[in-house]
């Protein structure tokens, strides 16, 4: 064994991310997740013992957006890259519409992985929806997983319930049921939640089902202090701000100015998304509701990012309408500032110290705040703080001592908190003086990260030198398909297993076993999983790397049997099972299958031979716009599938999905529901024993017929290809 270091993959998916002049308040899947996961990625790069960082979101190209999210791979360091992965189209979409796509996500990253013959030592969802993609590649690469929910479902549905939407409302736009479900899954499975505060673990996550199963650890996010260091850094003569940075304030104040009858007045600063749990409106009637805040102070509210608020989506452009007709309401014209857009990675910090100098305040009124990163922000540039009693905020003024606490609902508490620490110049030069000593105390990437790598090498256990950055077969099934470049597929009945019992079946297994580390094992079938299990159990098979079972419709993986949801989700579109049994129940030449042999993704019939019936089958589903593949076999097996699944499809599928070419795969079969997988690319063999319905084949390209039945004809047909040898020529 030998130490290694660290391979950390990260998820992010639905925003828009790129490392540097992020978009912020873009819209409502582009806030302070975005800022999080790249100043960790970046901040872990920098560790001795991490060896790489990859941060996986989607891929977008878009008119709409800037052209830097479309980059498949952008470098940030030589340690930490944004790796981009195309899934649901190329527009930009928000969040909830992704669930559909997930799976195809997952599919597509098990290749990346392959192609970069590198799999990681752990995985890190961030929000639910890189949550569920984890947990796919955790399971089947047998890795240990960590989630950060940054928000959650149910928190999220209680307020909108609270806020008077109606539940189908709820579900149909936030698919919030769904969010919640799959929420419930991530803490059955993950190994560790990463929480900001600790009542995220007993208030939010406690409203969980699952809540006791995953073990929790409370790490604080940390702070690029390069940036947001203290305001009277500019006053001294020794300071030097590069270009970039002075054009940044100079633009910033040039924007306040604009608004403003009186500049020089101490200035309240907000900054948050235009989302309706932000409470701006609460903030603007504490400030237009108290005539001796306004003679103070002016009021600056920087809500999103915005070029025409007609263009918003309904949420944030009720929330910026309301805002500026409360701003009418109270005539704040020459007291309130509400600018359009803010660059976040040079304006924002100076945004801050100028706010600071005027001695004013930040203001945070969320009717509910996990933890409120821009608190930290304004802190460590030297600005009090005002915040909701919810959440994050207790934990960072509890520690820090650098403003108060209100209630983001009473509008007097929120004004009075506001105008203490305006009038009172000690309790200004209070706050202003912890916040940047104890942000620099408790909130540092350094710190987080230091804890961070702690629990991880706790969950990642260490591996053999020859196995380290390199996807090599191992107990994992994902780790050792990574590393696998050719495969026998085989039908089980009549194929792989016979009704003569000889030695052949037992050297096919054993020629497996000797070449397993570059040969992998499939076996393609009719049957159902169970039956297919059991059935090769009886007679010796050791397990298979990938089961394809019920005539193609489902995929299982490994010993564990893991079950590829990605081919579900692919085969399930427009199919309509209950549709297709109604309109074949009636049909007297059809006999209805028992329920053990029926799938969700297969309706299986018995059906004797007769002139015209598979073409009356064929004409009434067409006929009622079914999609659908019929698959008939052994001149008595009748069975419907989606138009995608099939035992050849399946294989296809596979071979996409893990980068191993068609033509160093060696198909197996016997009947006509094998017809279509031995036809095309793969090398096939039709064993001795073959029904007369493949007679057909003869002719077809890459298909020898053995004389050896069963196990036999497989083992004659891996000497006629040269099978062995091909594979042990790409190794070496």
């Amino acid at each position: 064994m030998k130490k290694h270091k660290l391979y950390i993959q990260m998820f992010s998916i639905h925003g828009l991310l790129r490392s540097e002049n992020m978009e912020m308040g873009h819209d409502a899947d582009t806030g302070g997740q975005i800022k999080y996961v790249i100043e960790l990625a970046n901040a872990l790069s920098e560790r001795s013992d991490v060896e790489r960082i990859d941060l996986f979101t989607r891929l977008i190209s878009d008119k709409t957006v800037s052209e830097d999210y479309s980059r498949p791979i952008e470098k940030v360091n030589d340690k930490f890259r944004i790796v981009r992965i195309q899934c649901g189209g190329k527009k930009y979409i928000r969040k909830e519409l992704l669930w559909l796509h997930l799976d195809e996500y997952v599919d597509k990253t098990i290749k990346f992985i392959k192609r970069e013959n590198a799999i990681p030592d752990i995985v890190h969802g961030h929000y639910a929806d890189a949550g569920y993609v984890a947990i796919q590649l955790a399971k089947i690469f047998g890795l240990p997983i960590i989630f950060t929910g940054h928000s959650l479902g149910r928190i999220k549905r209680e307020k909108l319930l609270n806020d008077g939407l109606k539940q189908a409302d709820i579900i149909k736009k936030y698919k919030i049921d769904h969010r919640i479900h799959i929420e419930e899954d991530i803490l059955k499975n993950a190994d560790l939640v990463i929480t900001s505060t600790g009542q995220e673990i007993e208030k939010q996550y406690g409203m969980y089902r699952n809540n006791n199963l995953p073990a929790y650890r409370v790490i604080p996010p940390g702070l690029n202090l390069g940036k947001f260091y203290p305001y009277y850094h500019d006053m001294l003569p020794e300071t030097e701000k590069d270009e970039v940075e002075i054009y940044a304030q100079a633009s910033v104040l040039k924007e306040l100015n604009r608004f403003f009858s009186h500049p020089d007045k101490p200035l309240i600063l907000a900054l948050s998304r235009p989302d309706e749990r932000k409470n701006i409106s609460g903030l603007v009637k504490a400030y237009g509701e108290d005539l001796e805040l306004q003679a103070m102070s002016n009021l600056a509210v920087f809500a999103g990012i915005r070029k025409d608020i007609t263009e918003k989506e309904e949420n944030e452009r009720n929330v910026l309408t309301k805002m500026l007709l409360l701003m009418d309401k109270y005539d704040l014209y020459g007291k309130m500032a509400i600018p359009k857009k803010h660059d976040f990675e040079y304006e924002v910090p100076e945004l801050f110290r100028i706010a600071a100098e005027k001695k004013g305040v930040f203001v945070n009124p969320a009717l509910t705040e996990p933890f409120g990163l821009t608190l930290l922000e304004a802190s460590a540039t030297g600005l009090p703080i005002v915040a909701t009693h919810d959440g994050g905020p207790k934990d960072i003024i509890h520690n820090c001592g650098n403003g108060i606490l209100v209630d983001p609902t009473n509008t007097k508490k929120i004004a009075g908190a506001l105008k203490k620490i305006i009038t009172d110049h000690d309790i200004w030069e209070k706050f202003s003086k912890n916040g940047i000593i104890n942000v620099r105390k408790h909130y540092t990437w350094e710190k987080h990260t230091k804890n961070y790598i702690k629990e991880v090498k706790k969950l990642v256990k260490e591996i053999p030198e020859s196995e380290i950055g390199v996807a090599v077969p191992s107990d994992s099934i994902g780790k050792r398909l990574a590393g696998l470049n050719y495969f026998i597929i085989t039908d089980i009945d009549n194929t792989l297993i016979g009704e003569e019992e000889n030695k052949n079946l037992n050297d096919l297994l054993a020629l497996l076993t000797k070449n397993r580390n570059i040969i992998g094992f499939c076996v393609a079938t009719g049957r159902t999983i169970a039956s297919a299990v059991e059935y090769l159990k009886q007679h010796n098979v050791h397990a298979p790397d990938i089961i394809i079972s019920s005539v193609g419709s489902e995929i299982y993986y490994g010993k564990d049997l893991h079950y590829g949801q990605g081919w579900e989700t692919h085969i399930s579109s427009k199919w309509n099972r209950a549709k297709i049994v109604e309109l074949l129940k009636d049909i007297d030449f059809l006999e209805y299958q028992e329920e053990i042999t029926q799938r969700r993704f297969k309706i299986s019939y018995l059906m004797k031979p007769g002139k015209d019936r598979l073409a009356m089958i064929h004409d009434l589903l067409l006929k009622h716009k079914c999609r659908y593949n019929l698959i008939y076999s052994h001149q008595r097996y009748l069975d419907i599938l989606p138009y995608r699944a099939s035992k050849g499809k399946a294989i296809r599928y596979l071979s996409y999905k893990w980068e191993i070419s068609l033509k160093n795969i060696l198909v197996c079969g016997d009947s006509g529901n094998d017809e279509e997988m031995l036809r095309g690319e793969p090398l096939a063999v039709v064993v001795g024993n073959y029904s007369e319905e493949l007679e057909k084949l003869k002719h077809g390209k890459n298909i020898y017929f053995a004389k050896q039945k069963y196990a036999g004809g497989i083992v004659e047909a891996v000497k006629h290809y040269n099978f062995i040898k091909k594979a042990k020529g790409e190794i070496l």
